[in-house]
């Protein structure tokens, strides 16, 4: 069936941004530009770090492919402001935006909804005392986790393996955030589940799970290493795969999310119990990324996730 490209009308690319994520968007929204053009769309760029957002009424833009990754375009500022211009735009609204930003209001939600996700322990920069950051392994176990409240991309955060390098752990967290996030470490596989659609029509798509060097998936084994593993199928026992699936499905609909939107699991080695990390509602589309990975599993190509993506933009006014 043909693409009738006309009906999307003047489609801006937003990449690029202000956030600590600005490197891995303009990767991102070169291949999202791309992909849209060869089908015939008329997309541009737009980085709205470099230009202002009340362009894109004034010259006409009919919608938005948001691929801007982090604080200012993933938070619900950029959503918001999207919203004040009758723009329809690709993701989750203003509210699922901003919560699913803050690791720690997502688990707030999630864990009054019966969602497992780790134990945590959160410190207020400038308002706890040096034993507060020392006891937190007492609490949480070792090796912990410690990482911004709101960054993504793995920025800013330490894996702790002993009580001594919880200071410097936190002060790294707090050059990103004022809220520092102190969470257990859960031992055993990395997946990550990506979801497209919205409420009834939102449909989990299959689990990846993450083999990295020396089990450290960071900012740099993340985007610039080919050395990471990204197993699809996922080789998980019969079952388990369903269940996450069915768990992250829960996870994004509690929240309110819409579009599309990634959520990153550990399952415990133990038990197999998987515990749900985060939720990314603008998730990475570069050569590394795991949503277009997945999609093509399923036979949808990078080009035609991008288009179905595009198509399901719209406001929150017009969602409701």
């Amino acid at each position: 069936m043909s693409l009738n490209a006309q009906k999307f009308g003047k489609v801006a690319v937003l990449f690029g941004g202000a956030s600590a994520e600005r490197e891995v968007s303009l990767m991102s929204g070169n291949g999202v530009l791309a992909a849209l053009r060869s089908k015939g769309i008329d997309a541009h760029p737009f980085d709205p770090a470099e230009r202002d957002l009340s362009d894109l009424k004034r010259e006409g833009f009919a919608r938005c492919f948001i691929a801007l990754h982090g604080r200012f375009g993933e938070d619900g500022t950029v959503q918001g402001a999207l919203e004040l211009l009758g723009i329809p735009y690709t993701g989750s609204g203003v509210m699922a935006s901003s919560v699913a930003m803050d690791k720690v209001m997502t688990k707030r939600i999630w864990l009054a909804e019966g969602i497992p996700t780790p134990r945590y322990t959160l410190l207020h920069k400038g308002s706890f005392e040096r034993r507060e950051v020392i006891e937190v392994p007492d609490t949480l176990g070792l090796p912990v986790i410690v990482k911004p409240a709101r960054e993504g991309s793995s920025i800013g955060v330490t894996k702790v393996m002993g009580y001594s390098g919880m200071a410097s752990a936190v002060e790294a967290a707090g050059q990103l955030d004022a809220d520092i996030l102190c969470e257990e470490f859960i031992e055993g596989e990395e997946v990550t589940c990506p979801v497209l659609g919205t409420a009834d029509g939102a449909q989990a798509l299959p689990v990846i799970r993450i083999v990295a060097p020396e089990g450290q998936y960071d900012y740099q084994n993340k985007y610039f290493t080919d050395t990471t593993q990204y197993l699809v199928p996922c080789g998980l026992p019969a079952g388990e795969e369903e269940a996450i699936q069915a768990l992250v499905l829960k996870a994004y609909r509690v929240l309110g999310c819409r579009g599309w939107g990634r959520v990153d699991v550990m399952i415990d080695g133990k038990t197999r119990k998987p515990y749900l990390l985060e939720i990314n509602t603008s998730p990475g589309m570069t050569g590394h990324s795991l949503v277009p990975m997945s999609a093509k599993a399923t036979g949808l190509s990078y080009e035609d996730l991008c288009v179905r993506l595009l198509e399901s933009a719209t406001t929150d006014a017009g969602a409701a």
